[in-house]
């Protein structure tokens, strides 16, 4: 509205008061409005000294130093004192925060109120006129605590200084690290766009702006005044004014502009930021795939309290399958949805396919247990650390000491409630499930099936329960095991008993006929491995030692003529193979990696048959190996060392558990003849030793 109307039409118009109404736009661009929520208005700082002032323009981000009044009786000067000392440590340079010594000043950061301040503008009213500036800003001014963070960091430089100082550096050897080099893959376009949109990217770009250093003039300088005159508008002529002369129509299209105007000016919100009333707006597909993607896990419940009342659960259902697979009771957003085909890793670059194949291997493992081991699951995908745990964190919380459960409980009522979905989604697991047996070589484990397809909690079977159902199963499979164990006897008799020789059979007391339903009962039990029960123990691989190996066993060894069975033929090549690569073993550890081995091989292979302790170290024995009196055994077939000098380290050891490097290599030197070069002591000792406080020992005669 102009106010440039004749004193007869004010007459005219009755008592009514009309001001003239200017624009100035001489500090339209310049022009910000400062705001303390902090500080009541009745305490204002234009007294207090300020000590400097830096702005970044296009961020609209400014920064004040006021000082502190340390003479006021309100001052602690020991906390001020303490403060400065935390943050600059004792010695004080051009870097310290304080120079004094003492906390006396603060620092004011702003953030910005509203984007838009288009609506908001200073009014200067002189001398019966009204004159506006548009503001350029409105800020809000808030005390800054970034002088902590720099007293923890200080905090923390002395702690590692410390404990840099008290560690010892009188190590035997030096360890030797392991470098990963990683090629970056050309960015494709969609990529770049969401490392643009991302946080950090913004927040380095926001760091790359520089500061503007200010001169601050307080509110009654001479400078002050000066440019206060530019709030009046400079040329005060209707010519000049034209934005405050519009028609009644364009003033009430500026104040109501169409909905289409609306939208084309709607600032662009981040891809991955989106409100509930524009999710609305979307078809019911897009809907739960955007949920679902952005929660991970999700039960159906809150599913449907999310997409409204009104939404049909059918439908919902239909989609929610072709985004997500059920794992105990509650959705989890499939694997191609979160990594799309050409994306990758950006731990390690490992492409989607590869990623997919390890999160469903982690989904799977849910729908078997509460619990997942992430040292187990890195194992079997051969997927890094910072891969596995992204998939952990998407549906499972760690706890100490136990791994990772799943997020949420076990949704019975929809398991229940739906059994046609249930039912399908455990046919689409039995085939994820094959395609991951065949991927990863993985064992198909023998465990009941539920008729829902789904786990329950973990925790609810009793022992008594268990127990209950071995022994059914075992009492199921007693005939069909006597059936087997007579024909295994038979075929023994016919090709290893000796013309003449009667083998005489006892029957079994009772107890030892139930120690054997149990035994017989127990899924997977595995070897003994104890060295002090290895050869004295009834059984061998969770088998009586009666039917180990297939037949009778004398005091624990292998029937005659049976050292060229297929069997035998098997353990032989699994223990040659197994000292080619480890040339000093235990007892204990080779029990171990053949319990392993035996995890990798199909079921009913013959080496699942029963192998007893005394049978596995006799067939050591049989492939040239030695056995001294320190609890390990030495290979004689490694292709890598020479004969003489394995056989120096033989006589070594069996002297001695310990010894000096420079006995060893005495040694060496005196049996061999000849000056041995360090590298090929080093080559002898790193295969078959290891080194403990100056000392070496055989490779297992000492814990790790």
């Amino acid at each position: 509205m102009n106010g440039a109307a004749e004193g007869a039409d004010r007459e005219s118009r009755g008592g009514a008061l009309w001001i003239d109404v200017y624009l100035a736009k001489s500090l339209a661009e310049k022009l910000y409005l400062f705001q303390y929520p902090v500080r009541p208005a009745s305490m204002t700082y234009d007294d207090i000294p300020h000590l400097s002032a830096k702005i970044k323009p296009k961020q609209q981000k400014v920064e004040l130093e006021m000082a502190i009044d340390t003479l006021n009786p309100n001052y602690c000067r020991s906390k001020g004192e303490q403060i400065a000392l935390n943050v600059d440590g004792a010695c004080a340079d051009e870097t310290s925060t304080y120079s004094s010594k003492l906390m006396d000043k603060q620092t004011f950061v702003s953030s910005q109120t509203t984007s838009n301040t288009s609506r908001y503008a200073a009014a200067l009213y002189r001398q019966g006129e009204l004159h506006l500036t548009p503001l350029h800003g409105i800020l809000q001014l808030r005390p800054s605590f970034s002088y902590l963070d720099k007293a923890d960091a200080k905090h923390r430089e002395r702690e590692a200084a410390n404990e840099a100082g008290d560690s010892s550096q009188d190590e035997a050897e030096e360890d030797v690290k392991q470098i990963t080099v990683r090629f970056s893959r050309p960015e494709s376009e969609q990529a770049r766009q969401r490392r643009v949109q991302s946080y950090e990217f913004l927040q380095k770009k926001h760091a790359e702006e520089p500061w503007v250093h200010l001169h601050y003039y307080g509110l009654r300088d001479s400078r002050s005044e000066h440019e206060r005159q530019y709030l009046l508008c400079q040329g005060c002529s209707g010519v000049e004014n034209t934005e405050l002369v519009k028609s009644p129509s364009e003033y009430l299209m500026m104040l109501m502009p169409p909905s289409q105007e609306e939208e084309k000016d709607k600032p662009v919100a981040p891809s991955n930021i989106l409100s509930m009333a524009q999710l609305r707006t979307l078809p019911l597909a897009d809907q739960i795939k955007i949920l679902m993607k952005n929660v991970k896990v999700m039960p159906f419940a809150n599913l449907m309290s999310l997409l409204g009342p009104s939404i049909d659960s059918v439908a919902v259902l239909r989609g929610i399958q072709k985004v997500a697979m059920l794992v105990q009771g509650n959705w989890v957003v499939k694997s191609d949805i979160l990594y799309p085909k050409d994306s990758s890793s950006p731990h390690s670059g490992v492409p989607a396919e590869v990623l997919c194949r390890g999160r469903d291997f982690v989904m799977w493992k849910f729908t078997q247990s509460r619990w997942v081991v992430r040292k187990e699951v890195a194992t079997v995908t051969k997927l890094s650390a910072e891969d596995v745990k992204d998939f952990l964190e998407h549906m499972a919380v760690v706890k100490i000491n136990k791994g990772w459960e799943f997020i949420l409980p076990y949704d019975g009522e929809f398991i229940k409630k739906h059994p046609d979905v249930v039912q399908r989604q455990h046919m689409l697991w039995t085939g994820i499930q094959a395609k991951l047996e065949k991927v990863y070589n993985l064992v198909k484990e023998t465990m009941p099936k539920k008729p829902d397809g789904q786990s329950g909690p973990a925790g609810l079977v009793s022992g008594d329960q268990r127990v209950q159902v071995a022994k059914s199963k075992a009492q199921q499979n007693h005939a069909l095991l006597e059936r087997e164990l007579q024909r295994r006897k038979e075929q023994i008799r016919a090709s290893s008993v000796l013309p003449g020789v009667r083998i005489k059979e006892e029957p079994m007391s009772e107890e030892g006929e139930e120690e054997e339903e149990r035994e017989v009962g127990e899924d997977e039990e595995p070897m003994d491995t104890s060295p002090s029960r290895g050869l004295h123990n009834r059984l061998a691989n969770g088998l009586p030692a009666g039917r180990a190996a297939g037949g009778d066993s004398f005091n624990g060894h292998p029937p005659p003529g049976c050292a060229n069975t297929p069997v035998a033929r098997e353990l032989r090549a699994f223990v040659e193979a197994t000292f080619q690569r480890q040339f000093v073993l235990t007892l204990s550890e080779l029990k171990r990696l053949f319990n392993l081995h035996l995890a990798s091989l199909p079921p009913g292979h013959m080496l699942f048959s029963g192998i007893s302790d005394r049978m596995l170290q006799d067939t050591v024995l049989a492939a040239g190996c030695k056995q001294i009196l320190v609890p390990v055994i030495v290979s004689h077939n490694n292709m890598f060392l020479l004969l003489k000098h394995r056989q120096v380290l033989l006589e070594i050891f069996s002297k001695n558990y310990r010894v000096r490097r420079n006995m060893i290599q005495s040694r060496l030197t005196q049996e061999c003849g000849e000056d041995l070069s360090k590298q090929e002591v080093d080559k002898v000792l790193k295969d078959c030793c290891v080194s403990y406080g100056g000392m070496w020992y055989l490779k297992g005669t000492v814990q790790s």
